[in-house]
This record gives C-alpha cells, structure tokens and sequence, in this order.
C-alpha cells in the first residue's frame, strides 16, 4: 500500500463565536489548511472528502459533509460524514488515509466541525450525552462529567499515590500551553491553587479538571505518495493508523481504570510504524476530563499502570519534559468542538512537525502521536506522524 502524508493542516480560533455558522468555520478552518500548504494547493486536486461531525442542536443532520464542502468550492467531490462522538474528525483522518494508501484517491480533505455555544446548557448537555449509552446512563441521569468521575474515583482507590492534585496537575500544565496558542478557548494560566480549590462538577472532579464546550473547526490534507512532492519537498508521512471500539457504556466493562480501546488503537498504530512510545517526541492525548490525561499515559505505553501521576510530579509531559503532552493545551485548555478535535490534534501536529508551534513549540520535534477518544471510551484512533527528512537522519 501507499504511503499517505499530511501537506498542509489548519484550524479556526476554538471557543465562544455566535456569530458563525458551520459552514463559517469550516471555511476558515480549510482555507487554513490550504495556505499552510508549502508549494501551494489547488482544490481542483480534491479527489475525496471526509467531515466529523455529531451534529449538536440537530442541525443539518443529514448531509452536513457537502454542506460544508460545496461551500468551500469543492463541488462534486464525493464527501462523507464521520460520527464517532468525539473521535469524529480523527475517524475522518483515518478515513482519508485509507483512500490514499488504497489507490482510491491522491489527495483527500479530512476535517469536522461542530458549533455548540448558541444553546442552553441543559440543551448542551443533552447533545454531549447522546455520545454515551443512552438506556442505562443517559436515562438515569448519569452525565459524561458523572462517567469520567466514576473513572476517577476508581483510579484513586485503586492507586494509593494517586490524589486529586494530579488531577490538578495536569490541568495547570495544559493551561500553561494553551496560553501560548493564539487558537485556544481557555488561553490562559492557572495557578495550583486555583485548580485545587475549584468548585467541585462531579466529585472528585472540579471545574478545572473539565474542557469547555466549544465552536470551531479543523483540516488536513492527506496526499499519496505519488502526488506528495508537488506540494512539499519536506514532508510529514502519516507512519501509523490504528483504531478500536469498545462497549459504550462504562458499566458494560470489566475496568474503569483504563480505556482499552485506546490502547489496542495505540498497540496497532506503534505497530503499523514501527515504533514505540520511547520513540515519541511529543504527543497530543484526548483529556476531555483531567482523568483521561492520567489513564492515556498508560493506555498508549508512556508509563506502566498507575505510575501516570509520577510523570506529572517529575515534569516527564511538561512542554520541555521528555515527552511533552498536549502542548496545544489539550481539549482542557485549546477546547473541545466535538467534531474538530480529532482533526485539530493532526493539525497541532503538523504544526510541531514543522516547526510552525510558536511559542509551544518542541525542541527537535520529529515523531508524534495524536489520540482522540469517543465518549467515555466506545471508540479511540491514534496517529503516528513522522517527519521524514528528520527520522531518516
């Protein structure tokens, strides 16, 4: 099979904007995408799209993926939505590698968006749930901050190292990073304290140990092989793939103190690369909640089982740690428009790969990974991303 390589990524600012529309945002997004493009990019090229995307407030529910690619003037191209609850957009990506490295097509649009600020927050939360089993969760009043809770409670329990406070580590780190990206919703700092003495959401998790809800979009461009070298002579290749499902609902599984999606997503992706987490030069995890940061790092091979909080305490993920995670900010600072995370993952990893992170930016950047979880855990895809003309000095 081919090999299938990002040329070109970008996304909107994440947060609050009522003033636009899907549609909106998924044009900046991919005008975005197009300029960063090294030796230009032309849409007539577009021989697929793909588009994540949950629909939130029921809009355009049917057939969201031309609505957004028509209007950005890809007319004809043959589009197709992706919903997989958070891991939409990173689904979308996965989709568009498996065209490229087929022969199906050269080059592929893969993105989501989702608008989620212009409702109420009990209409909010109504949207948010239908990602999670809906008859025995969402039903009974379990809300997915009351799922990763039960989560986070049981990985206290378990491990007797592991406090709230590393919870609270994690958020402060992410919020250090996001304050260095333009494109954040919560692109401030926060001090120790402050995420500590939070208000409790759902106990033990507190305001901070949340994401926001919020508007936004994203897009890459996955080319062949064949056709990679009319758009960069430096490319970054898409080394890894894997993906994996499990049951919906938390109570449905024998652990809730890891995401066995993720890590058979993670196993298949090391796998298809050649490569090993000690090998990562950076990673963007899926932290929805302060909790799934901790349980990524083992899901993906950071650190063994219940050894997470000891990468927080020595500095191991901070930005200039040994792997820095989530240098975007993650989902808790940068944002969560459900369906653009995943895809706004691969664009932070562009980003880093080609040295274009700002002030973020990781020293010597030539391998990361990109993880992006559906609902509490039913589904999870992991990118390795590489930097060709780096790995093979």
């Amino acid at each position: 099979m081919r090999d299938a390589y990002v040329i070109g990524a970008g996304q909107t600012d994440f947060g609050a904007m009522p003033e636009e529309s899907y549609r909106s945002l998924f044009e900046t997004a991919y005008e975005n995408a197009v300029d960063s493009v090294p030796d230009g990019f032309d849409g007539e090229a577009v021989d697929e799209a793909v588009v994540g995307n949950l629909g939130v407030g029921g809009r355009q529910l049917g057939l969201p993926g031309p609505a957004v690619t028509e209007h950005v003037g890809l007319h004809g191209v043959p589009c197709s939505r992706v919903e997989n609850a958070c891991a939409a957009s990173g689904y979308a990506v996965r989709q568009a590698v498996q065209a490229v490295r087929s022969g199906m097509a050269d080059v592929v649009v893969a993105g989501g968006v989702e608008v989620m600020s212009d409702m109420s927050s009990d209409v909010t939360k109504y949207w948010l749930g239908v990602s999670g089993e809906t008859e025995w969760e969402r039903l009974t009043g379990t809300t997915f901050a009351g799922v990763y809770a039960q989560m986070a409670s049981a990985y206290l329990d378990r491990y007797d190292d592991a406090t709230a406070d590393h919870l609270s580590m994690a958020a402060v780190k992410n919020h250090a990073n996001g304050a260095k990206n333009p494109h954040a919703h919560l692109g401030f700092e926060c001090s120790m304290d402050q995420a500590v003495g939070a208000p409790i959401v759902a106990d033990p998790l507190n305001l901070y140990h949340c994401c926001p809800t919020s508007d936004g979009a994203s897009v890459a461009l996955v080319a062949s092989e064949d056709v990679v070298g009319e758009y960069t002579d430096d490319p970054v290749r898409i080394a890894g793939v894997g993906a994996a499902s499990d049951r919906v609902g938390l109570f449905q599984r024998d652990d809730y103190t890891a995401v066995e999606a993720s890590a058979r997503a993670g196993e298949a992706a090391y796998e298809m690369a050649g490569v090993g987490p000690d090998e990562l030069d950076f990673a963007e995890v899926h932290d929805c909640f302060a909790i799934a940061e901790l349980l990524a790092y083992e899901d993906l091979g950071f650190c063994g089982r219940g050894e997470a909080p000891y990468l927080l305490e020595e500095g191991e993920t901070d930005l200039d740690g040994d792997l820095p995670v989530n240098a975007s900010g993650g989902l808790k600072s940068k944002g969560h428009p459900i369906g653009a995370t995943g895809a706004g993952q691969v664009a932070e990893a562009f980003k880093q790969l080609t040295g274009q992170a700002g002030e973020r930016q990781v020293e010597g950047a030539a391998r990361g990974l990109t993880h992006n979880v559906g609902g509490s855990g039913g589904a999870a895809v992991v990118h390795v991303f590489e930097r060709e003309r780096e790995v093979a000095r």
